[in-house]
């Protein structure tokens, strides 16, 4: 797999006709190419024309490291605790804005940038607080220091697990309180207990180091984690049902996605071990803090330990903070000198290098593409990102995705196929739905490489017109188990295949089986026999509980054998509606698919 090159950042305006071949090349110094309807202009900073220094704008506090770094490349104004309209009243003459979570850098405060702006440096992992799409509009790169903190975030991780099992915080408080209480404070032993760590990314890896210092089995699950690494620490990968419902511990370490909002609830929670222990050092909306309350007040979970929240600062009169099980800190995963000083440098040398004209590897939004690429592409990057997400999310749990093949078929020239935005949106549909990174063109390749996903690309040369960039695009992931088993082509690897049809993508095959439906909202896939009635049973049990269906397509091998039955839905179906698919006797496995 080619390497993003740092020329994909600052696009050229040429473009060769019917042509997406064209290189990329990088503009001059601070300047931007920036893409705008019917006419194209090229946006200069001041301070290139006039060989001076690019003034960087620090809003919140940042270490001195970092500082110093800065100070030899540009003009640093350090003001902290700027009201919006302070922020948006100084950044019309700044190149570069660091923030860390207190600044919220809104669609206002890159309009009152005129354009000037050209990175954002977030001083830390989360972008919350960043006006992505506004920022990408108005060419402004926003780039973050999402490795610094990693040893910090896991040694916190560890001391709430130790101060939980042996009651440190109650007992510090009890004792100050003028008791001594000691029967009442013992705690429990990790040697020998079981960590469920969910989430075995950089954080969670180190975590696992440490916990098995202790004495402790890990396991692990993350759909993405490769088994070999997970062998070489010693830790074994499996699927989330066996981790929550094995453990004695559970230590958080996964993002907060669509996808793992509240995925600790009432249903997970029933599911665990009678005195379970829970610590949470990733995102507070990976636990539903309701049911994590009853949780505890039924005896199913002994004890949490938290720094992270849904509200931060949560309200005062909190059942879950006041909870006497209950060990909290305020979001000092990060909070130490050492990683305060180590984000500052990486965020300086982010945006150092940005400004520059270099490529950021953390990069978290799109460069600016000129409009006939885009064009052309709209309708294929769309197919390329929802082909990716549906892949993914065949795979079953516990199985690393680690090989990727992509195969274009195009009646076009190999030169005349320029694929790394596809091949980028494909990528981003593998990884966003399971992680914190946003990926672009910039820094997809690099996010893959990190995640050991090797992605191979195959030309599919075929006859016919050259008009139209492809004919489709398959996407197939080797070496892995599917939830979905008809996912499984004959020669062994989940497979999704998709065209544009009227300038809209289509899902038209699966495994071996051909289907056509639309790629818009979501999908329900169902092995079936192959017999008459099927279309009308499932579409009367999704009428009752009111979900339109948008398309409906029914692949088959032959006659009165199997068929995979393709059903394009507008609304999420509750469980109990896909538990009522589920039970029809004809249908043999099923699965939904979110786009």
């Amino acid at each position: 797999m080619a390497a993003a090159s740092s020329s994909t950042l600052f696009p050229s305006n040429k473009l060769s006709s019917n042509s997406l071949s064209r290189k990329l090349s990088l503009a001059p110094a601070f300047s931007v190419a920036v893409v705008v309807p019917r006419r194209r202009r090229s946006l200069v900073v001041v301070a290139t024309a006039l060989d001076a220094k690019p003034t960087v704008l620090v809003a919140e506090k940042l270490g001195a490291a970092g500082l110093d770094l800065l100070k030899d490349f540009a003009n640093v104004d350090c003001a902290y605790n700027l009201s919006p309209e302070e922020l948006c009243t100084k950044i019309s003459l700044c190149d570069a804005l660091i923030v860390r979570s207190g600044t919220k850098v809104s669609r206002e405060v890159f309009e009152a940038s005129s354009g000037r702006l050209k990175v954002v440096g977030r001083a830390g992992v989360g972008i919350d607080n960043v006006d992505l799409a506004a920022a990408t509009e108005h060419g402004c790169l926003v780039v973050n220091a999402p490795t610094a903190n990693t040893v910090a975030a896991a040694e916190h991780g560890i001391a709430l697990l130790t101060a939980m099992a042996r009651n440190v915080a109650q007992a510090d408080a009890s004792v100050k309180s003028g008791k001594w209480q000691r029967n009442k404070y013992v705690g429990v032993s990790l040697v020998g207990k079981t960590l469920a760590v969910m989430g075995f990314g950089k954080v969670g890896s180190e975590v696992t180091r440490r916990a098995k210092g202790l004495g402790m089995h890990v396991i692990a699950h993350d759909p993405y984690a490769a088994a070999d690494r997970a062998r070489a620490i010693g830790v074994e990968l499996v699927g989330f049902d066996e981790a929550i419902s094995t453990a004695d511990f559970i230590s958080l370490h996964m993002p907060l996605t669509p996808a793992t909002s509240k995925m600790l609830n009432d249903e997970t929670f029933a599911k665990m071990k009678k005195g379970v222990r829970i610590i949470n050092v990733a995102r507070g909306g990976v636990i539903d803090e309701e049911a994590l309350v009853r949780a505890l007040d039924a005896g199913i979970v002994a004890q949490a330990a938290l720094d992270v929240f849904t509200e931060e600062p949560p309200p005062k009169d909190s059942k879950l903070i006041l909870h006497e099980n209950v060990t909290v800190t305020p979001h000092l995963g990060a909070s130490t000198m050492e990683a305060q000083e180590g984000v500052a440098i990486e965020i300086a040398e982010a945006v150092v290098g940005a400004l520059k004209g270099e490529l950021a590897a953390t990069a978290v939004n799109a460069p600016m593409v000129p409009a006939e690429v885009l064009s052309e592409l709209k309708p294929f990057v769309e197919l390329a990102e929802k082909l990716g997400r549906l892949a993914v999310q065949l795979v079953s749990g516990g199985s690393g995705v680690k090989s990727v093949k992509v195969t274009y078929a195009s009646a076009r020239a190999p030169d005349d196929l320029d694929t790394r935005l596809l091949r980028a949106m494909i990528t981003k549909g593998l990884i966003e739905p399971i992680s914190s990174v946003f990926v672009n063109l910039v820094n997809a390749d690099f996010s893959a490489k990190q995640r050991g996903l090797r992605i191979t690309e195959e030309r599919s040369i075929l006859d016919g017109s050259p008009e139209s960039p492809l004919e489709f695009i398959q996407v197939q992931i080797a070496n892995v188990e599917s939830k979905f088993a008809s996912a499984i082509s004959e020669s062994g690897e989940i497979t999704v295949e998709g065209r544009v049809k009227d300038g809209i993508p289509h899902l038209t095959k699966v495994g071996s089986f051909e289907v056509d439906v639309s790629l818009e909202g979501s999908i329900i896939l169902c092995r079936q026999v192959d017999q008459p009635g099927m279309i009308g049973k499932v579409g009367s049990i999704l009428g009752e509980e009111n979900v339109n269906v948008s398309f409906m397509s029914v692949g088959r091998v032959a006659p009165r054998k199997h068929a995979v039955m393709a059903i394009g839905v507008d609304e999420q179906p509750s469980k109990v509606t896909l538990k009522k698919i589920g039970e029809i006797p004809a249908v043999e496995e099923f699965v939904f698919l979110k786009l």
